[in-house]
């Protein structure tokens, strides 16, 4: 079965006074219809960027974008059109992503009459009813009225997803969701979106940089490991939290806070080489994170980019050690 919506080996690179920067480096994934994945990383990994070639806002300098099967750059008119209203963007920082001189009932009507899905104020409205009662906002009639800065943070990010609902998407892209909202409410925002994925079979690609939250919202799904623009491992959740595959990978488990004081400090850390993540202006050559991994190996790490290939069980992984230590491969001749 071909997937719903995937990147075929993106890459984007941007003109900076400084010089060139690759954000994303060749980027491949596929996801299927109405399912949970998550895009972790360090701030500057290239996961909003890759977020944002996926839902159509950044064309790739290289590589392919693909829904149901179309290059979607290669689209015009109708079909096109088709996609812009199947793959919607949730932002991060629900203060600006919303229009502060537009009321609810202005920001969630205009979709509905640009894609004639309502034909007067009356079915909008009936619309708008149905959508904010499925987001949590009740009664309706109180929020339609109502500025953005009338609203507390989880209110306008709920109204933030009320608005990618109106055009019935078929894939959101969830970028920080919740990193902007209070904590006491990051869970029933986690919770909304996996629920509105199962009532609408929508599929939900959350990028964060909390790899906490990515093990709650995907405990069903998958989370992929993005490193200095590449992705470095993609696995099932369990999988990987339980049993990572890529030193980079451990890094961030090792680092993940738990409730209980006692086990977080007794718990055993990732001894990396190097604290100090390279410059994008000065990338090191072969592994991009060989200068900070522990099973660095001279001569192989240093100087051979490694792919994201497939290792047991139903994972991907993009390390040298990894995959010989796990598939018993010999080392790929060096070009």
């Amino acid at each position: 079965m071909s997937a719903l919506i995937e990147l075929d080996r993106v890459t984007r690179t941007f003109q900076t006074p400084a010089g060139i920067i690759t954000a994303v480096d060749a980027v491949s994934l596929a996801i299927e219809k109405a399912e949970a994945i998550c895009i972790v990383g360090e701030s500057g990994c290239g996961k909003t960027t890759t977020g944002r070639m996926l839902s159509g806002l950044l064309r790739p300098t290289s590589g392919r974008l693909l829904f149901e099967g179309s290059d979607v750059w290669q689209t015009k008119g109708d079909e096109l059109a088709r996609f812009r209203r199947a793959v919607q963007l949730v932002h991060q920082d629900p203060y600006a992503s919303l229009n502060p001189t537009r009321t609810v009932y202005q920001t969630l009507s205009a979709p509905l009459f640009r894609h004639k899905k309502a034909r007067g104020r009356q079915q909008a409205l009936a619309a708008l009813d149905d959508i904010l009662r499925r987001v949590g906002l009740v009664p309706p009639a109180d929020f339609l009225a109502k500025y953005p800065h009338q609203l507390s943070g989880g209110q306008r990010q709920r109204v933030a997803i009320a608005r990618a609902l109106t055009v019935d998407p078929r894939v959101i892209v969830a970028d920080e969701a919740v990193s902007m909202v209070d904590v006491s409410i990051r869970i029933s925002l986690l919770n909304l979106l996996l629920a509105l994925r199962d009532e609408f079979n929508v599929s939900i690609v959350l990028i964060t940089h909390d790899l906490a939250v990515a093990r709650y919202f995907a405990s069903k799904g998958r989370i992929g490991v993005m490193y200095l623009g590449r992705m470095v491992e993609l696995a099932a959740t369990e999988s990987l939290v339980s049993d990572p595959a890529h030193p980079y990978s451990a890094a961030l488990i090792a680092a993940i806070p738990e409730a209980d004081p006692t086990i977080t400090r007794g718990k055993e850390r990732v001894p990396l080489r190097s604290a100090e993540v390279p410059s994008l202006l000065a990338l090191p050559p072969g592994c991009t994170f060989h200068p900070r991994c522990p099973l660095a190996e001279a001569g192989l790490c240093d100087v051979k980019v490694p792919e994201l290939l497939p290792i047991p069980v139903n994972r991907e992984v993009a390390c040298h050690v990894a995959v010989r230590e796990r598939t018993g491969a010999k080392e790929a001749a060096l070009v």
